[in-house]
């Protein structure tokens, strides 16, 4: 009599979903250079062909992971108050971006090649989600496309600078050294030389971010009609 053998287990089914989390997944761990259709296809044990029906090319895949991100941004439909929902947003990004920083990149500077009607919906539903936002608290329909594209510019270099923020010896106790600004030359940078206990000790990228959205805030309160000034 022939001995039981255990049942072969399925591999299983491939949906857009496992895709793209397989793919954001290899972004996050190894970069963006190591998404391929074939690096993606041994992550998901299948055939690189088969991604395929889910994916046309490599930049599409880019646009899925971009999207899966973007998905996550809780943008609040209503609360206490249009300044509070756009601090509150800034944060989620700035959240999201440290949890992603590999992907940072294709949020931030990957758009800009490809036209806005043609960019996947997903990257559109903040866009949206902020002019309605915006305009519902009282500003003119052009005005908030302005405040959009100057809050997300902060919001964007925000992150950008906060992920810069590398230590060369993180266990050094000399903040010249920690930072290696200890490279350039005195005569040349004198102020950012300076400015290394200041640039290590008080680095706090969320209260960073929130001196930022102070002073863009309180200038767009100033565009608002005086009757809708309030917080």
């Amino acid at each position: 009599m022939e001995a039981n053998r255990p049942a072969p287990t399925s591999r299983p089914r491939l949906t857009l979903d496992r895709v793209l989390t397989a793919a954001l997944h290899l972004v996050d761990t190894d970069g963006l250079d190591a998404l391929t259709m074939r690096r993606l296809g041994q992550e998901l044990d299948c055939d690189p062909m088969a991604l395929y029906r889910y994916a046309e090319n490599r930049a599409a895949l880019l646009d899925g992971v971009a999207e899966t991100v973007l998905a996550a941004l809780v943008i609040p439909a209503d609360g206490p108050g249009w300044e509070t929902q756009l601090r509150s947003t800034g944060h989620e990004f700035r959240r999201l971006a440290l949890a992603h920083p590999n992907v940072v990149p294709l949020i931030v500077a990957r758009p800009l090649s490809t036209p806005l009607g043609l960019r996947p919906v997903g990257t559109l539903r903040p866009l949206e989600q902020i002019l309605a936002l915006l305009t519902g608290a009282g500003f003119a329909p052009d005005q908030a496309l302005h405040v959009y594209r100057a809050y997300f510019g902060l919001l964007n270099g925000h992150v950008l600078n906060e992920l810069q923020e590398v230590l060369v010896d993180p266990e050094g106790t000399d903040a010249l050294l920690r930072l290696g600004l200890d490279r350039l030359p005195s005569r040349e940078f004198p102020h950012i030389r300076g400015l290394a206990d200041a640039l290590l000790a008080g680095y706090d990228g969320a209260a960073e971010l929130d001196r930022g959205l102070d002073i863009l805030l309180d200038g767009l309160r100033a565009e608002l009609p005086p009757a809708r000034r309030l917080r």
